[in-house]
C-alpha cells in the first residue's frame, strides 16, 4: 500500500503541474492536485516504516476523501461539457473530475486493503 500511494501520489502532482500550465500558468488553483498527491508521496513515504504504516495509510485514506470530495463538484459540470454545453474554466473541470476519480479509486483500494488486513489477522488469531 504504501507504493499505492507514492504512484497515486505522483499522478495527482503531474495532474496538478499539468493543469496548471494548461491554464497559462496563471491559476494557482490549478496547482490543488499537486498538493493532495504531495501529501500522499509523502504519507506513502512514511508508510514504508512498519511501525508507522497503519497511521500514515489510515491519513493517506482521509486525505484522499477529502480529495475526492472536494474534486466531486466538477463531476455535473463535466456531465453537462459532454453533453455540449458550454462550461466556465473546462481544463480545471477535467482537473477535477480526473482527481475525484483517482481519489476515489485510491480510497476504494485502500479499503479493501485495511479489510484484506483485518480478515487475515482475525485468521492468524484463530489458528
Amino acid at each position: 500500500m504504501p507504493n499505492l500511494a507514492i504512484g497515486f501520489g505522483a499522478v495527482l502532482l503531474v495532474l496538478g503541474i499539468v493543469s496548471y500550465l494548461g491554464t497559462g500558468s496563471v491559476s494557482l488553483t490549478a496547482l490543488i492536485p499537486s498538493a493532495f498527491g504531495l501529501v500522499l508521496v509523502l504519507l506513502g513515504v512514511a508508510a514504508r516504516n512498519p511501525a508507522r504504516r497503519k497511521l500514515a495509510m489510515h491519513i493517506a485514506v482521509i486525505v484522499s476523501l477529502v480529495g475526492f470530495f472536494g474534486a466531486a463538484p466538477g463531476i455535473p459540470k463535466f456531465l453537462q461539457m459532454i453533453s455540449g454545453e458550454s462550461v466556465a474554466r473546462p481544463t480545471a473541470v477535467i482537473a477535477q473530475v480526473i482527481m475525484a476519480i483517482l481519489c476515489l479509486v485510491f480510497t476504494g483500494l485502500c479499503v479493501r486493503s485495511f479489510i484484506d488486513a483485518r480478515r487475515n489477522r482475525t485468521l492468524e488469531g484463530t489458528r
